[in-house]
């Protein structure tokens, strides 16, 4: 049996608008008869109860309860939920939207141990997210008189004289009960909307390098007190250059994009690499860069082989990349870690510009911190990024590493002491390692 908090009584209260209570229901109930009719509208698949943010993929997987040990509790209503889920999916229902314990379907999913729900969730985010990718920087044009008379139209086809919308059916006498448009999303549109960060905002890149920024205490913080690095990702960063860098052999050539605080840089100076090119567009990051404590200032440049083999470049990646690649430079291990840009930015580095900057048998990582405040959300990310690279003509491995979680578990503890959101809440990094195919 459910727990209170998973009841349906809980989740569905009384005060739930009756046209919404009705789809929840039939979800809950795993009636796919029931449900289906009422999905003719678009957004009516991913409603939500006022008060505790309950949608129907929330309700479907909810009402399965907890998985017994290594199986799911009742394979029947599993198999009942999973036709229902499949069809509000194919319904437009929105894979990341939370709820009032700000838990997406498939954080509930996951929770109740409901496996094959929850991969069904990481699937649905994976599509979500290819078309978001797909559609991203697309506007449609029309004119006003175009909106207008298509609202005319879309108003006939849902509305009759009675102000409810008319639902189609095979057999008049199992007919539901009419739901009130009131209930169609106004926005059906966030089914495209990427995977946003599970307590907070995103900071863009051109407000963080406006940002003044403060190095203590092992962080280094921007103004909003938004962490840009932080020393728990130490170990992160040395497993990444030795993962880039097998057996740590001297005489490589290595480039970095984003400095921060300078952690993987020390890393990859100790190994002696004949050419050691980092980019960093803040600022106060430059400054530091050239300040009293630290390594990478100007007598650093200077103690290079030749000049230019040992630099820092000032500015947007964006901006130098191209110069580097119009230079005819290469590298045999490329790391990628900037702040306050979106995914799009990264897919962008290693589709059009990785190829012609990494030697054949060079290796490509980055800081792999996509979705990673959510489960699902990274799970998604890690198999978009697999294909997108595949895209690029590169193979991932993953090299999964245990992530220290003492002083990483509260919001404003430990670690996170003077932080303004916890960007990290998994036990678990994947490490990739990217190489060209074969």
């Amino acid at each position: 049996m459910a727990a209170d908090k998973d009841s349906l009584d809980a989740r569905v209260p009384p005060t739930c608008p009756a046209a919404i209570s009705q789809i929840l229901t039939h979800a809950w109930h795993h009636d796919l008869a029931g449900l289906k009719p009422l999905l003719n509208v678009p957004g009516r698949a991913s409603v939500q109860e006022p008060t505790t943010g309950e949608t129907p993929l929330h309700a479907a997987i909810r009402a399965c309860g907890p998985a017994a040990a290594g199986s799911n509790s009742d394979p029947a209503a599993v198999k009942a939920a999973t036709a229902v889920v499949e069809e509000l999916f194919f319904s437009g229902a929105i894979w990341n939207d939370v709820d009032s314990n700000n838990e997406t379907p498939g954080d509930v999913a996951a929770r109740l141990g409901q496996t094959d729900l929850y991969t069904m969730c990481v699937e649905a985010g994976v599509r979500a997210e290819l078309l978001f990718g797909l559609l991203e920087g697309y506007e449609a044009l029309s004119s006003e008189d175009e909106d207008e008379d298509m609202a005319e139209e879309e108003a006939e086809e849902a509305g009759g004289e009675n102000g409810t919308a008319e639902v189609e059916i095979e057999d008049p006498d199992e007919a539901p009960e009419l739901v009130d448009t009131e209930i169609v999303d106004e926005n059906p549109d966030r089914a495209f909307a990427p995977p946003q960060p599970a307590n907070g905002g995103d900071v863009n890149s051109e407000d963080y390098l406006r940002s003044n920024l403060v190095y203590s205490d092992g962080k280094l913080v921007d103004a909003d007190k938004n962490g840009v690095m932080m020393a728990w990702e130490t170990s992160i960063m040395r497993a990444s250059v030795d993962a880039l860098l097998p057996g740590l052999e001297a005489g490589r050539k290595i480039l970095n994009i984003g400095f921060g605080m300078g952690i993987v840089d020390k890393m990859f100076h100790e190994t002696k690499p004949a050419r050691h090119h980092i980019i960093e567009a803040h600022p106060e990051v430059l400054t530091y860069i050239n300040g009293p404590d630290c390594e990478f200032g100007k007598d650093w440049e200077a103690a290079g082989s030749e000049k230019g083999a040992y630099q820092v470049h000032e500015g947007r990646w964006q901006d130098v990349i191209p110069q580097l690649l119009e230079a005819g430079e290469t590298y045999d291990a490329i790391y990628f870690d900037t702040f306050g840009e979106d995914y799009a930015q990264l897919r962008m580095f290693f589709t059009e510009y990785v190829p012609g900057l990494l030697e054949e048998s060079g290796k490509f990582s980055f800081f792999n911190g996509l979705g990673a405040d959510r489960q699902i959300c990274y799970d998604v990310y890690t198999k978009v990024v697999e294909m997108h690279l595949s895209d690029a003509g590169m193979d991932v491995e993953w090299r999964e590493m245990d992530v220290d979680m003492q002083g990483l578990g509260a919001e404003g503890e430990g670690e996170w002491e003077g932080v303004k959101r916890r960007y990290w809440t998994l036990d678990k990094y994947r490490l990739p390692v990217c190489a060209f195919m074969g």
